[in-house]
């Protein structure tokens, strides 16, 4: 139910200019807020993807040395077996790490808060209509 004015015409900012213009600047409010949420999904995407590669590459050296390291070591023993046993454990290590990383693609949200405030602006509109 819209409201009336005393004298029984609608008031003069529930005109249609008004709401057309309080329209305007929620969209603007919203684009920019998209436009912030992007920026900081992207600064946040780059920083992970330095910070992934940096432990990609010095886990990569850690276990280059470690084998380098026990198969020197072991070679006396049995060199087949040092070196089926290190492929084992880094194959397990790999898949844990991949169970990992489609977790964590299967549960990232891109610009939730963004998707929040625009499901806030049409439950508003929608009441604002009826």
């Amino acid at each position: 139910m819209r409201p009336t004015a005393i004298n029984g015409s609608e008031p003069r900012d529930a005109s249609p200019k008004h709401f057309a213009r309080q329209l305007l600047v929620v969209a603007e409010n919203r684009v920019e807020l998209l436009m912030v949420e992007v920026q900081e999904e992207r600064e946040r995407l780059l920083r992970a993807i330095l910070l992934a590669l940096g432990v990609a590459v010095f886990g990569f050296l850690a276990g280059a040395a470690l084998t380098v390291a026990l198969v020197v070591m072991l070679w006396s023993l049995s060199p087949i077996a040092v070196l089926l046993t290190l492929t084992l454990l880094y194959s397990a290590v790999a898949i844990l790490l991949y169970r990992h990383f489609t977790i964590l693609q299967r549960s990232w949200e891109t610009l939730p808060a963004t998707i929040d405030q625009l499901r806030k602006d049409r439950a508003c509109l929608e009441n604002y209509l009826a």
